[in-house]
């Protein structure tokens, strides 16, 4: 388990955890059972607040570490005034705060300048010197067996868009919305965690929601995809890779789709732009592309792997892309090219 393997190395690098024996030396105190039981299981959402907070799929999950080897040295201490739940958000949420210290803020190509208007020209090098944004597996933050608003609710607080948006926040107005607006948190408990008065919390929360305004793309008229409207459309866009068929993808993309691909900053706007260069530069011919089926930040996506060009026939990894559709087509597709998102996501390295 992973709480009670990260907690026991921690025991290691602090004298907290230690009691002295019969002979006066030290031995390490593994955590307990029922510490274990209580604080694993909310796991999943605490890892959807820090993925909100931080917009990185590492940090959240070392963010969460951080979180549980915090309570479980204080978990002796706890006096049970809130709920174990609150007590866990509390510690998640300045530990991600303490985190942004030190982390510039992650972005998508969109927030770095405008889209290209040529297609036929080759992307420009990647960028290794920005941060950016890591999409979120479905699977590390929707509950096993729940309600199904429930599950609803956290894939709409993931999704990539909102992720993007909260990043433009400063880090304790993005707290503030993020408790307020996803966690429903009284202002007063919100002001008591970060040190602030109910009226700065109300006012912090007010200019968080005009910032989204401003930066969020319009909502969608256009009624959402059923999961099984999502599958067939993604069986459609593998479909059109895997044989490289440029026409099936013309038919599954809107007029006002975008194309962007980390750590390219080049991305592109609109069919006329994407199209063409996908054809171009990224088809390639049929074979060229595997790709398996998930689900990320609550929306369809697929584990893309390349030909090996060595004449072995194996695959290698290209990372994890993600649609963004509606009843109309998609809208979005935001293609991660980062080979070790593959593993994170519980795929193979490479396929044969």
């Amino acid at each position: 388990m992973l709480l009670l393997r990260f907690v026991r190395t921690a025991t290691r690098q602090t004298q907290r955890g230690r009691r002295r024996n019969r002979s006066g030396t030290f031995e390490i105190v593994p955590p307990s059972d029922e510490f274990i039981r209580r604080a694993e299981r909310y796991r999943p959402e605490l890892l959807a607040h820090c993925y909100r907070m931080l917009g990185s799929l590492a940090d959240a999950e070392d963010a969460v570490q951080e979180t549980y080897v915090r309570a479980w040295r204080s978990f002796g201490s706890f006096e049970a005034r809130s709920s174990e739940r609150t007590w866990l958000y509390r510690i998640a949420t300045n530990t991600c705060l303490t985190v942004l210290t030190h982390h510039s803020r992650r972005v998508l190509p969109a927030g770095l300048g405008a889209p290209s208007g040529d297609p036929s020209a080759p992307p420009g090098p990647v960028d290794l010197g920005v941060s950016w944004l890591q999409p979120i597996p479905d699977a590390l933050v929707t509950p096993d067996a729940g309600d199904p608003a429930t599950i609803v609710a956290t894939r709409d607080s993931v999704r990539l868009a909102l992720i993007a948006s909260l990043q433009l926040l400063p880090s304790r107005q993005r707290a503030v919305l993020i408790l307020r607006d996803v966690l429903a948190w009284p202002a007063a408990e919100v002001g008591e965690l970060l040190g602030m008065s109910v009226a700065a919390v109300k006012s912090a929360l007010q200019r968080a929601r005009a910032r989204l305004g401003e930066v969020s793309p319009a909502a969608d008229n256009v009624p959402r995809l059923t999961e099984p409207e999502h599958r067939e459309l993604l069986d459609r866009y593998i479909a059109a890779f895997q044989d490289a068929d440029a026409a099936a993808l013309e038919r599954l993309l809107r007029e006002d789709a975008t194309l962007e691909a980390p750590p390219l900053r080049t991305w592109y706007a609109g069919i006329k732009f994407c199209l063409p260069y996908m054809a171009t530069h990224v088809l390639g011919s049929p074979g060229h592309w595997r790709m398996l089926p998930t689900r990320a930040n609550g929306e369809p996506a697929v584990a893309a792997y390349y030909r090996d060009g060595s004449g072995s026939g194996g695959y290698r990894p290209y990372g994890i892309v993600v649609l963004t559709a509606t009843a109309e087509g998609i809208s979005r597709i935001t293609s991660f090219g980062d080979a070790g998102l593959i593993t994170a996501f519980g795929f193979p390295a490479v396929l044969a």
